[in-house]
């Protein structure tokens, strides 16, 4: 029959009051085929649709067709609810198949539903019961859909939305590649599961599905279970990988080992070595007691039964012939506690950043000359930068050289000196500085700590000692050690209080302990600033993590009369969503930032924003994340009135310097180490902005994000290294931004220009260590001396291959990139430094004559030693001219650098060695050659990597790496065993001897 123009759908509704069946089934079959065009007008006969829909006498197939078009009409109305309703009666008519604006709407809004639903009925505890079968119907098969189109990803993500965690282990089961959706459903689960408790649950059943592979992925297990909390596996995994007969196996086991390392959790790490059987055979009982020293005490008892086993085990037994498998699990085991203890990873950065240092000391030497005697605290913020600078490279040439002008700093200027210490070496110093040096891995160090607390009643060295104790004891939550740190904070000393306060937070970090109301109630009744501080951010670190366990007790703190605490309420928001970039947690905090009367709530709300959303650094370049956009959208916001003034008009209106120094800071922490090019334009404006402390807190975060940037990458590095240089060298500059150029500086190169901030490990696990070092920098607002828990967010930026052995086997490896873009930045020159502020000086017209008596004199003398075939210096002519030779040393430089440009082309690769240093935004350039005698158990670009000996008959050539000495003077080694830096050898280098000439009379 063919097709006629239809012009209205009159004839189509008055059909529908016909008494013939098969009238009213004609009428709706064709109306739902014109329902796009005549809505309209089918929307006034929606009651005698609905009626039919609600006869029961009608056909059952009739009845969904009319549910089928009331529904449509409903869509375009845009009631989504009655349109959803009514699909739900159209049963199988309803197809989610069909390409559609429709029927995608309506999906999108059944799952919508769907979702919510499951949701309230979890946190409800009720069994979903209340859950339309209709509804879930249409979700499973659309689910079913899914999977069978192979649309594996689209299914993951509807059945962690919906809470179908069977059709998720159904939808990854099913996958043509079941390792690689499993990665992607753990990096789905970290990135949008905003419930902690529900993503615990995915992980689980991730592990449960990866324990059933035929080849499970030990590395991405391990990963899952210590997101799970549980060291029992992973030590049932190790020590499976461990006894294993396959040299293989065991490199995988010490690569899960440097992986967990890497997450910085200490409490978890003690678990699982702890966990980790010791050796069958008499053989290795003179190496267990070594590696069983450092066990924690609560684990001594424990330990002691298996000891006594394995004695009268092996008493009886034939000694001399030992089961040489359990001699080589024994070596492996010794190798793997070393590891586990961190004590591997720590000598090997060490080694590391020792031999690649190339920190610049004519920064250091420029900054301690332009710093006024008299102005302590720029004196303090030097030697906090040079503490930053050589972060545990070992070499602190600059402190012993200038001793003397050390010594003028008093209180606790002399204690932030002395601690600078333990920033540098990583192998001596004070109480503090031990902490420090020991910080995530105290076994050795925790008594020693907990006797100089409990016997001193100095309130100096009682703050030091728990300074140190809390970072040594990090995370461990023992009780003994709480008792201690409660002890020195009841004698009520401000001074003492306030460390102690910190301590127990960061000794209880992550934990919910019940121990934070004890807390709580104390700030209540001190009456000592420094205390109640102290306590609100020890209380903010229990609940690090935990975020909507921690609601309660957020409440409780954003809630209490003193400002005080309300601050630590900011931080407990911050640290329990930390990286999560949970929606609830940002407008918290977006409310405090403007709405709370005090100052310091404001700019720590604002701040705090920073550690919400600082997940996913990688994706900030191309701002797929939803995450990072909100982060960018959100710094945007803040910042409205500088960048884009015409975006919020209440933030311009009520802004104050307080909101605009948090925000800085906030893009700081949240950018750090990224280089993010939208982060630095943020930042800009705020490095000029009016106020003193603002500048200060843009320029230490404009160093945050550009750590481990050189010019050719981005050429605004270079912009901001002058700045600094010009604000440093200003002798009218504000104390406070000056400081903060001076602490910049050493940001910028920290470490010896090879570490950079990272929150994250390259596992997307907090790194825990990371994120409370900035969160307890960030008060030096209030306490200069917790700088330096910035050192505790630095992460080298090495390559650092290892053997079976776990030594450093030299190989070579591509970086598929032009050299210049992540080369180290060049090191400074004296001409450039006197040269960074010129003055206008007064010229005397007896001078002017001088000068060109002198110029005329000097061209004759220059022709008459051209014509007697002497050679003309540039220099020495440059260099009698007074202070012109300043602009004359600048062009001079500029012709240096012209021959490297008519050079032959830059490769497009550079050839690395093991160890090498990689920058993050290098990673992705890292190759493997293909002949390459070693081959990564993971391919992985940077970090500790466990390689393969494709050779193993081959003698090994092994990397030179200088270890500094304990004893000797590291200063002694720093220009030679180090590779030292020109820069470095610029400070003390003898001068060029003069040219040759002949005397004549």
């Amino acid at each position: 029959m063919p097709e006629t123009m239809v012009s209205s759908a009159g004839g189509l509704l008055a059909m529908l009051n016909e008494s013939h069946p098969l009238l009213k089934q004609h009428a709706l079959y064709n109306l739902n085929n014109f329902v796009d065009q005549f809505w309209p007008e089918i929307s006034t006969s929606v009651p005698i649709i609905e009626s039919l829909y609600e006869d029961e006498e009608f056909d059952l197939h009739q009845r969904q067709l009319a549910a089928l078009l009331v529904s449509k009409v409903f869509y375009y109305l845009g009631e989504l609810n009655d349109s959803l309703s009514y699909a739900l009666g159209a049963g199988s008519l309803f197809d989610v198949s069909e390409d559609s604006d429709y029927v995608h709407t309506l999906l999108a809004k059944a799952i919508d539903e769907y979702a919510s639903l499951k949701s309230k009925a979890a946190e409800s505890n009720s069994d979903g019961a209340d859950v339309d079968p209709r509804l879930e119907a249409i979700v499973e098969r659309l689910l079913d859909k899914c999977i069978m189109d192979g649309k594996y990803q689209q299914a993951m993500g509807i059945a962690i939305e919906c809470r179908r965690l069977d059709k998720l282990e159904e939808a990854i089961m099913k996958s043509d590649n079941v390792h690689g959706t499993l990665s992607y459903c753990i990096n789905v689960s970290h990135s949008f599961v905003n419930r902690r408790e529900y993503r615990l649950e995915v992980l689980q059943l991730l592990v449960n599905v990866y324990q059933k592979l035929p080849s499970p992925d030990y590395l991405s297990i391990c990963q899952c279970l210590m997101f799970l909390d549980e060291p029992e596996g992973v030590a049932s995994i190790l020590e499976k990988l461990l006894r294993s007969g396959n040299k293989d196996e065991a490199l995988l086991a010490f690569q899960i080992a440097f992986d967990l390392v890497e997450n910085e959790h200490q409490a978890f790490l003690l678990n699982v070595r702890n966990r980790l059987p010791p050796p069958k055979s008499q053989i290795s009982e003179p190496e267990q007691p070594k590696s069983m020293v450092t066990d924690s005490s609560q684990n001594e008892n424990s330990s002691a039964p298996e000891e006594v086993q394995m004695t009268e085990g092996t008493s009886s037994s034939t000694v001399h012939e030992p089961d040489p498998s359990e001699v080589v699990y024994a070596e492996r085991l010794t190798k793997i506690k070393g590891i586990l203890s961190g004590e591997m990873s720590i000598q090997l950065t060490l080694q590391f950043l020792y031999s690649h240092n190339k920190s610049d000391l004519l920064i250091l030497k420029t900054i301690k000359q332009s710093v006024e005697m008299r102005n302590s605290v720029c004196h303090s913020a030097t030697i906090y930068a040079n503490a930053i600078m050589h972060a545990g490279t070992t070499v602190d040439t600059f402190l012993r050289e200038n001793l003397d002008w050390l010594s003028r700093a008093t209180n606790w200027a002399k204690f932030s000196a002395t601690a600078g210490l333990g920033v540098i070496h990583r192998e001596g110093g004070a109480l503090y500085a031990l902490g420090l040096i020991h910080a995530n891995h105290g076994e050795g160090i925790k008594e020693f700590l907990r006797e100089s607390i409990r016997s001193t009643s100095v309130e100096v060295i009682q703050h030091g000692a728990c300074l140190g104790l809390g970072l040594a004891a990090l995370g461990t939550a023992d009780e003994d050690i709480y008792d201690d740190f409660k002890s020195a904070l009841y004698t009520d000393s401000a001074v003492a209080g306030e460390a102690a306060g910190i301590s127990m937070g960061l000794l209880m970090v992550g934990t919910a302990s019940e121990k934070a109301s004890e807390m709580l109630a104390y700030a209540h009744d001190t009456q000592h600033e420094k205390i109640i501080r102290g306590l609100a951010l020890g209380i903010a670190l229990t609940v690090y993590g935990r975020e909507e366990e921690a609601d309660t007790l957020i409440e409780q703190m954003t809630r209490d009369q003193d400002p005080i605490i309300r601050y630590g309420g900011m931080y407990a928001l911050a640290l329990a969503y930390s990286g999560t970039a949970n929606n609830k947690a940002i407008r918290q905090l977006l409310h405090f930032a403007v709405s709370d009367v005090s100052d310091d709530v404001r700019r720590t709300a604002v701040l705090a924003l920073g550690f919400v959303l600082y997940s996913e650094p990688e994706q900030y370049k191309c701002l797929t994340s939803s995450s990072i956009k909100s982060s960018v959208d959100v710094f945007k916001l803040l910042l409205g009135s500088f960048v884009t003034p015409r975006i919020v008009s209440l933030l311009s209106e009520s802004y104050n310097p307080h909101v605009r120094y948090g925000a800085a800071l906030a893009v700081g922490i949240s950018c750090a180490g990224t280089g993010l090019s939208e982060a630095i334009s943020l930042l800009e404006p705020l490095t000029s902005d009016v106020v003193d402390f603002v500048r200060q807190g843009a320029l230490i975060a404009m160093a945050m994000v550009m750590v481990q940037m050189n010019e050719a990458s981005d050429s605004r590095v270079g912009t901001f290294r002058r700045q600094l240089e010009k604000i440093i060298l200003d002798k009218h500059e504000d104390t406070m931004s000056k400081m903060g150029a001076i602490l910049a500086s050493g940001i910028l190169d920290a470490g010896g220009r090879n570490v950079t901030i990272r929150l994250l490990s390259k596992t997307k696990h907090d790194k825990i260590t990371a994120v409370v070092g900035l969160a307890v920098f960030s008060q030096f607002w209030y306490w200069y001396p917790l700088i330096y828990f910035i050192s505790l967010a630095f992460s080298p930026t090495a390559f650092i291959g290892l053997n079976y052995d776990l030594k450093v086997p030299k190989f070579e490896f591509i970086s598929n990139a032009k050299p210049s873009l992540f080369e180290y930045p060049k090191p400074t020159t004296v001409p450039t430094m006197a040269s960074a502020v010129k003055l206008p000086t007064a010229v005397l017209s007896t001078s002017v004559k001088a000068k060109a008596r002198a110029k005329k004199e000097a061209e004759q003398k220059a022709s008459l030693e051209k014509a007697a075939g002497a050679e003309s210096s540039p220099a020495a002519t440059s260099s009698g001219k007074g202070k012109a030779s300043n602009e004359k040393d600048g062009d001079a430089m500029q012709v240096d650098g012209q021959p490297e440009k008519k050079a032959e082309p830059e490769p497009s690769h550079e050839i690395l060695t093991n160890p090498a240093r990689v920058v993050p935004t290098q990673e992705k350039f890292i190759k493997f050659m293909e002949d390459s005698r070693y081959v990564p158990v993971k391919s992985a670009p940077s970090g500790f990597v466990l390689l393969r000996d494709l050779q193993p008959t081959e003698p090994e050539v092994l990397s030179l790496t200088d270890t500094p000495s304990s004893t000797a003077s590291p200063a002694g080694g720093s220009a030679t065993g180090q590779q030292s830096s020109a820069s470095a050898m610029a400070v003390d280098e003898e001068p060029q001897p003069p040219q040759p000439f002949e005397y004549t009379s």
